[in-house]
């Protein structure tokens, strides 16, 4: 990790509307950088990896701060809620339980009443832990600039390490996901160095949908973080467990199947064999937990 220093000057803006948010995105002033809970931002520019010369602080504008729930919208969840907020969300029905608990992971009581998901995904880091639930979900990202809004499956948001699918003068508005089947399940398990507020060496969600047979899977979503240059979904994985009776065997498979479509790096948290290898069994534990919590016996 690079050394602190002192932060450079900047000129600092925090507007209260949409609106003039865009305005001064569309400026496309060079090295401008938005804050919406600022924990990334503010590590970033004490190590001097990011030098902005305007940050723009959007936590007033009042669509990045919905948060709304109905059973034919979905969940409506702006960019700048902090996940202390979400967290006490009462209005969530149970099939949202998988955001909620990686909620819970992520960071300290500080970080959780600073940080937001919308700030998780923007930042566009490989192991970020919001992103493999928020894939299984099939959440999709509610993007604006000046030019008009446009909605983007969130599979095709992240595109590399630190980098988005977002235009220079776009910003991320909010985030929704669809209400999940009442017969889903899902659960997201991580691997850290240490056991609390650690960086993701691995990371995996498992959700499933279970089908009118018992034992038999309609719809599987497996997604994973920190073990490609994005997170990313495990389509071959997930086409081996539709519409099967799972099995210890099947499950197995499954697992070995996505530890081939990944693509890890060796750093010095992890080897590339051993992020590959934890794949493998975060896979079979998430699908076991999953199917657990639907009644499934594997």
């Amino acid at each position: 990790m690079s050394s602190f220093r002192s932060i450079g000057k900047f000129r600092y803006r925090a507007p209260n509307s949409l609106p003039e948010v865009l305005k001064i995105l569309e400026t496309k002033e060079r090295g401008a950088k938005v804050l919406a809970g600022g924990t990334d931002l503010i590590l970033l520019m004490k190590q001097g990896l990011v030098c902005p010369s305007l940050v723009v602080d959007v936590k007033q504008v009042p669509e990045l701060n919905r948060l709304e729930w109905s059973p034919k919208e979905g969940l409506r969840l702006g960019a700048a809620v902090p996940l202390s907020r979400l967290l006490a969300f009462n209005g969530l029905p149970k099939e949202f339980s998988i955001l909620l608990q990686t909620c819970s992971l992520i960071g300290s009581t500080q970080i959780k009443n600073r940080g937001t998901i919308g700030g998780n995904i923007c930042n566009a880091a490989p192991s970020a832990d919001s992103a493999p639930p928020l894939l299984c979900l099939g959440t999709r990202a509610v993007v604006a600039s000046s030019r008009g809004t446009r909605t983007m499956a969130l599979d095709d948001f992240f595109l590399a390490p630190g980098k988005t699918a977002l235009a220079d003068d776009e910003l991320l508005v909010e985030i929704d996901i669809p209400t999940p089947s009442v017969r889903s399940a899902g659960y997201y398990l991580r691997h850290t160095t240490r056991e609390e507020m650690d960086i993701a060496v691995a990371g995996v969600a498992s959700f499933l949908i279970s089908g009118p047979q018992k034992g038999r899977l309609q719809s599987v979503r497996i997604a994973l973080g920190a073990v490609a240059p994005k997170p990313l979904r495990a389509h071959g994985a997930e086409a081996l467990l539709v519409g099967k009776t799972v099995t210890p065997a099947l499950i197995a498979r499954a697992a070995e199947q996505a530890v081939r479509e990944v693509d890890p790096i060796s750093d010095v948290r992890g080897s590339a064999e051993y992020r590959r290898e934890l794949v493998r069994v975060l896979v079979r534990r998430t699908l076991k937990k999953a199917c657990e919590e639907l009644g499934i016996e594997v």
